[in-house]
């Protein structure tokens, strides 16, 4: 009898134990209703110990809502976390069935950020002494996400009453109940662009074509707000720089009580919009938070928008719709106390031939805070004597415009970096010709008449180097030229190139004017010379200019590929440039790699260029590559 009673009581436990696989198991410690739709299982918890129905409170979460904020016996981590996530939930649903207008669409995200930050600055411990817990990783999520939400469907509601311009600090809006405040806005149109286009929450991109993709985890949401300039701006000659229009931002809501009860019981929020580049953390309720940020989202969607693979062959061939003057593109707002990095790219490419340099030095959070970006886009069937002097007239402007007193850093001990043909043009902005050119080209002293008569040459004859620069990378650079310019293919093309009637008509006149006394030079411009020709090795340009030396002061390296590791370095070459071209004595350092032409793609050649960056801006390289989170 008394084993029966036992064998009875044993049926009746409650309590069973299992071992989950473990996808369940991080189903179950980290999902919520942002990431698997369904309420976490600490919430499930919390609302148990209440003794409510956590079914129920998916369909009828006003009443558990009003439940948890009266359980006072519960801890305020636990209560607050599970409002936070009941709120978001209803502002899913409201954001899903809610007419685009509604704007019970913005309350139901501001709840879920109320609750969210009150978990967060007012809970029972402090952020710090939650950082190892999951639990507050799902709260910052969600903050981050309705704070979004909040940030997007506002810029929505701007749009549609013909807002376009950042909102000033210290305007209002109202908002079905709701007051919103403008706190900190430090979003400036670029110049140029007439109104805010559109802002793109970050979170939701899929980037395909970078090596990696540059964030910072923290609290806020990360939003890329488009303000390009407009297309007259960006096609005017006399205007020689443009931002990109792609501005990084987060998006900050601060719930303004000095207690948990204001907090909850508030119905006002006050809006931030800060710029990742000028700071990486903040205040919010007396603690130091970092800032939530997406390095890569801005540049993957300047690329992604410019259509620059088509755009290359168009300006390569002279096309109707091609690139007539060089442009430099500032990859941020321009910073008058970050160093200048310029990037020269090569023949038949684009800024795009940067797309992973560009995007892993401002990935390096060292870098970042220490350099900026501008990317020089040209046209490159146009002959380098001419693209060198645009480019240089391209600089200076820009430099001259941004820092008109010359006294910024952003104007001293800037960095050169070239590819190819841009390594080319890069090394001619770092010489002195003096006379050189004119008396190996043309046997011309200066005064006397063939000077004179050739003297539409002077610019392109006479060169000085950059003052502001001191320090340059030259990538598979055929400095001495290459012969693959001659092959039939490179011929081919050269006819298909059409350069512009300015350079034809100057081009007759020198030929004209050489003809009489130097037949063979005066050959060279009878058929105007495009980027390409005047890329063989035997061009008496690059003959003449490979010989002079870059000036005094400047620190120079290069990078050169090679196809093969196997035969002796003199001989290789990369497929376009040969080594001995690329060579350059008195280089700083030369890192050669196994690699086709465009080794500037190359893991190894991005290494080299960030330890030689840290060197120049004398960082330490014990100090930390990369303390961005680099994901995939």
């Amino acid at each position: 009898m008394s084993l029966l009673l036992v064998f009875q009581l044993a049926g009746c436990a409650l309590v069973h134990v299992k071992q989950d696989n473990p996808r369940t198991y991080d189903e179950n410690r980290r999902g919520d209703v942002l990431t698997t739709g369904t309420l976490s299982f600490a919430t499930r918890n919390t609302i148990s110990r209440l003794g409510l129905d956590p079914d129920s409170c998916v369909t009828g979460a006003a009443a558990c809502i009003e439940a948890l904020r009266g359980a006072h016996l519960l801890g305020s981590d636990a209560r607050l976390s599970a409002l936070a996530e009941l709120a978001l939930g209803q502002a899913l649903k409201a954001d899903k069935l809610a007419a685009d207008t509604d704007p019970h669409r913005v309350s139901a995200y501001l709840d879920a950020a109320r609750y969210a930050y009150a978990y967060l600055f007012f809970g029972d411990r402090s952020p710090s002494e939650r950082a190892f817990e999951d639990r507050q990783t799902q709260v910052r999520d969600a903050y981050n996400y309705a704070v979004e939400r909040v940030a997007a469907l506002m810029f929505e509601q701007g749009q549609r009453a013909g807002r376009f311009h950042p909102p000033v600090p210290g305007s209002t809006q109202a908002v079905d109940g709701w007051q919103l405040r403008y706190g900190s806005i430090e979003l400036v149109l670029p110049r140029g662009a007439p109104r805010l286009e559109a802002m793109v929450p970050a979170s939701r991109l899929r980037i395909d074509g970078l090596a990696s993709v540059y964030r910072h985890d923290g609290l806020g949401a990360e939003v890329v707000m488009v303000a390009r300039p407009a297309a007259q701006v960006r096609r005017d000659p006399a205007m020689p720089f443009a931002d990109t229009g792609y501005l990084p931002a987060t998006v900050l809501l601060r719930f303004p009580g000095g207690s948990l009860a204001a907090v909850l019981d508030t119905r006002e929020a006050v809006v931030d919009a800060l710029d990742p580049y000028r700071r990486d953390t903040t205040q919010m309720d007396g603690q130091t938070v970092p800032l939530a940020a997406n390095f890569s989202a801005p540049y993957a969607l300047w690329l992604a928008d410019s259509g620059f693979a088509r755009k290359a062959i168009d300006n390569l061939l002279g096309r109707d719709n091609a690139l007539d003057h060089p442009r430099v593109f500032l990859m941020q707002p321009y910073d008058p106390n970050r160093l200048t990095v310029v990037m020269i790219h090569g023949l038949a490419s684009s800024p795009e031939a940067w797309v992973n340099l560009a995007n892993e030095v401002m990935g390096d959070e060292a870098l970042r805070q220490r350099y900026q970006i501008w990317e020089v886009y040209y046209p490159t069937n146009v002959p380098i004597p001419v693209n060198l002097v645009q480019i240089r007239k391209a600089l200076e402007e820009t430099f001259a415009a941004l820092d008109p007193a010359g006294t910024a850093p952003a104007s001293h001990h800037v960095t050169l970096i070239g590819h190819s043909m841009g390594g080319v043009i890069a090394r001619l902005l770092l010489v002195n010709s003096g006379d050189a050119l004119w008396q190996r080209m043309f046997k011309a002293p200066a005064d006397s008449p063939r000077r004179k008569r050739l003297a539409k040459l002077a610019p392109y004859l006479t060169i000085t180097a950059l003052p502001n620069v001191d320090e340059a990378i030259f990538l598979a650079a055929p400095h001495a030229g290459t012969p693959v310019a001659s092959h039939w293919l490179a011929r081919l093309v050269t006819k298909l190139i059409r350069l512009p009637k300015t350079i034809i008509d100057t081009s007759a006149r020198i030929a004209d004017a050489l003809a009489g006394e130097l037949p063979e030079q005066a050959a060279l411009f009878r058929t105007a010379p495009t980027g390409v020709n005047l890329l063989r090795d035997t061009s008496p340009y690059l003959r003449a200019t490979s010989r002079l030396p870059i000036a005094p002061g400047v620190r120079y390296h290069s990078i050169i590929a090679r196809r093969s590791a196997d035969g002796p370095l003199e001989k290789a070459d990369d497929g376009f440039v040969p080594y001995a071209s690329a060579h350059l004595e008195g280089a700083a350092s030369e890192k050669v790699i196994v690699s086709g032409h465009s080794v500037q793609e190359t893991p190894q050649a991005i290494l080299e260029i960030r330890r030689i960056l840290r060197e120049h801006a004398g960082l330490g390289q014990g100090d930390a590559v990369a303390p961005a989170s680099g994901t995939r």
